[in-house]
């Protein structure tokens, strides 16, 4: 079974809805999601938020935090993750903001520099990846690793849901 076939299993089986919200990807994630039949019970719908101000407007990622730590980076990637998964209404959602090449990468933030989110009603987990290859490469592998972030998530997910770090 591929991974995208294992997510839409798992999330037909708890009767959870899904949606994504792609800034490097692009909607590479939502594509591959979608390629699963019996997907429309449970996918949403999709963002791709390339620009700062589409990551404000469509998922509420604050202006202030795109200032102080960039639109790649740990903390709009927590926000993005937020605000798809209140915004859609989905029990989860699959998120990416990166740096996917040749050119935009800086020492401190290179090309293939990829940050992965998944809120799961109200849990948020974020990731850092470094990805190599060229631009199309780095967006194939990060939708890999989100899936399996998804898989994860959806596999860990304790009994209880009040957490730390809910929204």
């Amino acid at each position: 079974m591929t991974l995208e076939e294992t997510a839409v299993e798992k999330l037909l089986a708890k009767g959870y809805t899904v949606t994504t919200a792609e800034s490097c990807t692009g909607g590479l994630i939502a594509a591959t999601l979608i390629n699963v039949s019996g997907v429309s019970e449970i996918y949403r719908e999709g963002y791709i938020t390339y620009a700062n101000e589409s990551k404000e407007k469509l998922l509420g990622v604050r202006g202030e935090t795109l200032r102080n730590y960039g639109a790649v980076s740990e903390q709009t990637a927590y926000e993005m993750a937020a605000g798809a998964a209140k915004n859609a209404g989905a029990d989860a959602a699959l998120v990416s903001t990166g740096i996917a090449g040749p050119s935009g990468g800086t020492k401190e933030k290179p090309v293939g520099l990829v940050y992965l989110g998944c809120c799961l009603k109200g849990r948020i987990t974020v990731r850092r990846e470094i990805f190599h290859g060229d631009r199309e490469s780095i967006r194939r592998q990060a939708v890999t690793a989100a899936l399996k972030l998804l898989i994860a998530t959806l596999s860990e997910e304790p009994d209880s849901q009040v957490q730390e770090g809910s929204i």
